[in-house]
């Protein structure tokens, strides 16, 4: 089981190094294919916007089909994408390349949260969630910074890189992973969205997912123009961006390892309340900051709370219905990348709107409000539902 662990660690690693390695090559594919600012957001929204969109329908299908194989051949397709982002020859190939990755993450990520509650016991299932998203936090302290220093070789090379490590794990995922068939259903399958028939129709459902959007919209318009933040601001090149980027990867994995316990002992709504109004005014301050060693710091500080809030949310929108976890997960990557897709857009008019970075992060400040709100208004938080939580899947957060 352990090499299982370690596999969705890796794969988790792959897809958040792609994801967020654009946001410190950003002024450099700007440069090179001669993209305006308030369009250089579309090299990370293309590919969150392809992974939000088939997001709903590979959920939906791989409740219906052999996860194991859903993530094999997402992984394939991935690598092939990505591999081909290197070869771009303008803005709109690039984004072509990008949005083509973005729809094969969507095929391989909610594999790996969908099948964690299948191959594991109940007592393990919220270890194994935490370290499947210390593979996102890794990807930060030390994918994208290793893709960056590439990239200050030549921009190509952290993708080709990327594309031949997901071959590498693709073949690793064949060998190691059990297969997953789905449960015989009697009587006939439900179509693709109806399966989203009981998501839709709770009130405690629709507001979770409303506050997980704001949450990575906010998130996601500061770190979408973050490269560009320090290359304006501080006159840093690629890959001193990408070394600023290790101090968030740092933060996010002390905190995705601190969280099972943070919240055992604040409890989940003290914890989160806590959590978003700290970060809430840290974002608002943030671009006034003059010290690139104290960007450092706060970004540090950031991202280690924001580590320990997203495997609570993730293990809320787990607990929303045990029978459709795959339709969950792919929901909230659907969720999260539209927000991504979103907050790159609207960071990059607001940078060039306003000739700065303060308005995306008041911009973010009041994302991060507004999912806190929509937490405590959806219910998902209670004490009851927490407890009706743990008898489903055995957290023992």
């Amino acid at each position: 089981m352990s090499k299982i662990t370690a596999l969705f660690f890796l794969v988790m690693f792959v897809i958040g190094t792609d994801t967020f390695l654009i946001s410190p090559l950003i002024p450099t594919l700007q440069s090179l294919f001669g993209v305006r600012t308030e369009l250089a957001g579309w090299m990370m929204g293309a590919y969150t916007l392809g992974s939000a969109v088939f997001a709903l329908i590979a959920g939906p299908l791989s409740d219906g089909w052999d996860r194991k194989k859903v993530m094999l051949s997402g992984l394939v397709c991935f690598a092939v994408s990505t591999c081909l982002c290197g070869f771009a020859v303008d803005f709109w190939s690039m984004c072509l390349f990008r949005f083509m990755a973005g729809v094969s993450a969507a095929f391989t990520a909610p594999q790996v949260w969908a099948s964690i509650p299948t191959l594991y016991p109940p007592a393990k299932i919220s270890k194994a969630l935490g370290v499947a998203y210390a593979g996102l936090a890794v990807s930060q302290a030390l994918g994208v910074p290793i893709g960056s220093v590439l990239a200050a070789v030549n921009w190509s090379f952290p993708f080709w890189a990327i594309g031949i490590f997901s071959l590498l794990l693709a073949v690793a995922v064949y060998f190691a992973v059990p297969g997953m068939k789905p449960h015989q259903q009697q009587g006939a399958k439900p179509s693709i969205f109806k399966r989203y028939v009981p998501l839709l129709t709770s009130g405690k459902a629709r507001g979770t997912y409303i506050a997980y959007f704001f949450v990575h919209l906010g998130s996601s318009a500061a770190f979408a123009f973050l490269g560009k933040w320090l290359a304006d601001g501080f006159s840093l090149s690629v890959d001193e961006a990408g070394y600023v980027i290790i101090f968030l990867g740092l933060g996010n994995l002390l905190g995705s390892i601190f969280s099972p316990y943070v919240i055992k002992a604040l409890q989940p709504f003290r914890t989160m309340a806590a959590g978003m109004l700290v970060i809430i005014v840290a974002y608002i301050a943030l671009p006034h900051i003059p010290s690139v060693l104290i960007v450092k710091g706060a970004f540090f500080f950031i991202f280690a709370i924001l580590g320990i809030l997203f495997p609570l949310m993730v293990g809320l929108l787990n607990g929303l219905n045990p029978a459709i976890r795959g339709t969950i997960s792919s929901l909230a990557t659907s969720t999260m990348n539209a927000a991504t897709t979103v907050g790159a857009w609207t960071a990059g008019m607001l940078y060039a709107l306003f000739n700065g970075y303060a308005a995306v992060g008041i911009f973010t400040g009041i994302c991060l409000a507004c999912s806190l709100l929509a937490f405590i208004s959806s219910g998902v938080l209670s004490p009851q539902r927490e407890k009706e939580r743990m008898v489903c899947d055995g957290s023992d957060f």
